[in-house]
Parts: structure tokens; C-alpha cells; sequence
């Protein structure tokens, strides 16, 4: 006969059970290797991007980098040039170290143009605005250079026997003056550079040649052959 503890109690609640433990399980990678697909259209994207950029350069830079101005007077060259017997020199004359002295000065225009000659609204204008009151035209010199750069005309005209179109272009046929295009950065002409901001191909007949340091020696060695020493032009 079993006897039992009055006092004893007997504990009914069962025993909490123990959580499992979380497993960790690595991530799945893919290592197959990329497709040929996935890489052609990366490199196609890049070529895009890359021949687009060069392309807006060349369309949109020049755009940004030079501003558009008309010179003050619509200069009939063609007209003036079968009235003089000095060609070019009888207004665009040198000076005595054989250096360009630019565009002639109101004292050249005024025997023929103290009152105007015909009724066109540029001479006109040039005759009100100038002359009259004796103020030098402010004209936008296409082939100015820096103070630096010393370019004897004499010497190609004279001494070599060029003429003006040889870098000029066809000029004195012109009966409008070109736009002139500024660099907004220098103030200097366009033409300084070239035709082409990309440096590829050659002018067009009839358009001025660049005038930089690098085609300034082609020449040289292509018509003399030798460049010639840095002194010669810059001082």
C-alpha cells in the first residue's frame, strides 16, 4: 500500500517547450558568366555616348565659344578694289619694319567720301556716322593677333611675291563683310583658329586660311624648307 505526502502537491503544468534552432542559409549566386548579348550592349552604349559627345562638341562648342557680330559698316570690297590702282596696298598700306598697319583710317575714305556718292543706306551711314563728325570706324580685324606675334607682310608680299588670297582668301571680291565671330574668352577673331574647330579637311576656296603657329611652320617647310627660328615671330 502506497502512502502518500498530504502536503506534497503534484505540478499538472507541462514543461515549455524549446524554440528550434534558425538555420542560416547563404543566398544563392549566379555564377554563370555574363552573356556575349550583355556585353555587345554595354560596349554599343558606350560608342553611342562616346561618338555623341564628340559630335556636340564640335556642333554645340563653337556655339558657346563664339559670339556672332556684324561689323559697323557693310564694306563693299569688289567696288573699291576696281577703283584703286594699288590693289590692296593703296588702303591696307605697311609700315616702315614692313608690319601690317591694319584698316586704313578715316583720312583715306574722306577725298571720296566728304558727302555720299549714291543713295546706298551703308555709304550713307558711314557718312552721317563717321565721317562727318570725324570718328574713326571701329572696324573688327579678323587677323588680329597677340602683341606678342610680329608677322611681317612685306616679307610674303615683297619678298616672297604672295598674294593678299594666298591666306586672305578671295576677299577682294567680296561685296559683303563676313560675320565676325568673336571668342568670348580672348576677344580674338575665329579665323585665328582655323575653319573647322575639328582641324579636319582644308577651307573651302575662297575662305581665309588659319593663321596658327602650327600652319604658319607647315608652310615654312613645305615652301622653304626650313621653320625657321621662334625669334622671327615671336617677340
Amino acid at each position: 500500500m502506497s502512502s502518500t505526502d498530504p502536503n506534497q502537491t503534484v505540478s499538472t503544468e507541462a514543461a515549455p517547450e524549446t524554440a528550434p534552432t534558425p538555420v542560416d542559409h547563404e543566398p544563392e549566386t549566379n555564377d554563370s558568366p555574363p552573356s556575349k548579348s550583355s556585353g555587345w550592349a554595354v560596349f554599343l552604349f558606350f560608342m553611342i555616348g562616346f561618338v555623341g559627345s564628340i559630335l556636340s562638341g564640335w556642333i554645340l562648342f563653337p556655339e558657346l565659344l563664339y559670339s556672332k557680330k556684324d561689323q559697323p559698316i557693310d564694306f563693299n570690297h569688289a567696288v573699291h578694289l576696281d577703283m584703286v590702282s594699288d590693289e590692296c596696298n593703296s588702303c591696307h598700306y605697311f609700315r616702315d619694319d614692313g608690319s601690317f598697319a591694319g584698316m586704313p583710317d578715316l583720312s583715306s575714305c574722306v577725298d571720296c567720301h566728304e558727302e555720299a556718292q549714291t543713295d546706298d543706306p551703308e555709304e550713307i551711314k558711314f557718312v552721317d556716322e563717321y565721317v562727318t563728325p570725324g570718328i574713326e570706324v571701329p572696324w573688327l580685324n579678323h587677323s588680329k593677333q597677340p602683341d606678342c606675334v610680329f608677322f611681317s607682310h612685306s616679307a610674303h608680299v615683297i619678298g616672297a611675291d604672295m598674294s593678299c588670297e594666298s591666306c586672305h582668301g578671295d576677299i577682294g571680291t567680296s561685296e559683303h563683310t563676313r560675320v565676325f565671330e568673336e571668342n568670348r574668352l580672348t576677344g580674338y577673331s575665329r579665323d585665328i583658329w582655323g575653319h573647322s574647330i575639328s582641324r579636319l579637311g582644308k577651307p573651302e576656296a575662297g575662305e581665309p586660311l588659319p593663321m596658327k603657329m602650327n600652319d604658319c611652320a607647315k608652310c615654312h617647310k613645305e615652301e622653304t624648307g626650313h621653320k625657321g627660328a621662334c625669334f622671327q615671330c615671336h617677340k
